[in-house]
């Protein structure tokens, strides 16, 4: 099948190639399935739940985008847009179609650097970083006529020593944990339990490796002790995760109650972040979980102290998108596995998952590693 884009002119200086409907990062609220690559003269994006195969080019300078136009998208297509004179469709022909693989392959594993949904309480072990900055440099290097700005092939960092001390390599199994919203045993003669309850948390909020991915990995009970009612906050650690990281990545627990909005610090405790907020009120009415200065409504600048107001415009259809990616890493960790699925997939057969991408070896490892998988 032929995939069709349209040509077209978003405002001077600004060019717009992609499938119709395609995200792109002048979006507002960029979808977190959305895919992004900086490349000469613009960025590519993708939507990967979508399962998009030709990327939206939006391009800043056309001059330099020609370079790889043709490569990615065909020579028809290069020569249209050099020539533009008004919005057109045309099918998407790549010229070298396997550096058009390798742009898709290097799109998605930026993406699961940054949004991979390991948990411990859903069984999605984590995916090796140092493997994935390694596969991430390979296919740079191997698509460097393309790739510029961030995402250009360079040397391959040392990790951050303090990060790496908190990040171990063994993987928790998800029976090992008890359900978060299971609560912590209480002497029944010196706390009344008035509330609690267990949800998910806005991925956009934290940076990966801090927070279990789960739509339970946070939980909450309000507890009334000596004539005053306290909130005890708990949130699963990420898988991986041992010891507090460097203070700039520990979370924070915003919590609105009938007395109001109350910030938290929360502190690791085994595989638990957890946190206790006095002076509560009678009802809980939401607790977000966020790193501050990390997403598109949390604090900027080095004064932690401001809170945010993360609430998403729609909570309800973040959760969906939420469990359709861990689906999808589901789907790959069972392709990279050895399960009737992964024979099916290697006998030819359809398989779910973004299967036009190859496996990257950081979920096979995560796959090899587990034995659900």
């Amino acid at each position: 099948m032929v995939d069709i884009v349209r040509i077209r002119l978003i405002r001077p200086g600004l060019w717009s190639i992609a499938p119709p409907g395609s995200p792109t990062p002048a979006d507002a609220d960029p979808s977190l399935d959305t895919a992004v690559l900086e490349v000469g003269g613009g960025y590519l994006s993708w939507s990967l739940l979508a399962d998009q195969r030709v990327p939206a080019a939006t391009l800043h300078d056309l001059d330099t985008a020609q370079e790889w136009l043709w490569a990615l998208y065909g020579a028809e297509i290069a020569v249209a847009a050099d020539e533009y004179t008004g919005p057109v469709d045309m099918p998407a022909r790549p010229e070298r179609p396997e550096l058009a693989a390798a742009i898709r392959r290097l799109g998605y594993a930026h993406w699961a650097a940054r949004w991979w949904p390991a948990s411990t309480v859903d069984g999605i072990p984590a995916l090796d970083p140092a493997e994935l900055d390694r596969e991430i440099a390979e296919l740079s290097e191997f698509c460097d006529s393309v790739v510029d700005g961030s995402d250009a092939p360079a040397e391959a960092a040392e990790p951050d020593p303090a990060v790496a001390s908190a990040h171990g390599s063994g993987l928790g199994r998800a029976a090992d944990y008890a359900l978060a919203a299971g609560g912590q045993p209480r002497d029944s003669r010196t706390a009344l339990i008035l509330e609690r309850g267990s949800a998910g948390w806005d991925w956009r909020h934290c940076p990966p490796g801090v927070v279990d991915a789960s739509e339970r990995a946070v939980s909450w009970e309000l507890e009334r002790v000596a004539g005053g009612n306290t909130l005890r906050v708990r949130a699963v650690a990420a898988p991986g995760l041992h010891g507090e990281p460097p203070e700039h990545l520990r979370p924070r627990a915003l919590v609105r109650t009938s007395a109001g909005t109350r910030g938290a610090a929360l502190a690791l405790n085994g595989d638990t972040w957890t946190a206790a907020v006095p002076d509560s009120g009678e009802t809980v009415t939401g607790v977000e979980i966020y790193v501050p200065g990390v997403g598109p409504s949390a604090p900027g600048g080095s004064d932690p102290s401001p809170d945010p107001d993360p609430r998403p415009a729609d909570p309800a259809a973040d959760a969906r998108q939420r469990d359709r990616i861990r689906e999808l890493a589901h789907a790959r960790l069972r392709r990279a596995g050895p399960t009737a699925v992964a024979l099916a997939y290697a006998a030819g057969e359809p398989a779910a998952g973004l299967a036009d991408i190859e496996l990257l070896r950081a979920e096979i490892a995560a796959a090899e590693a587990d034995s659900d998988f």
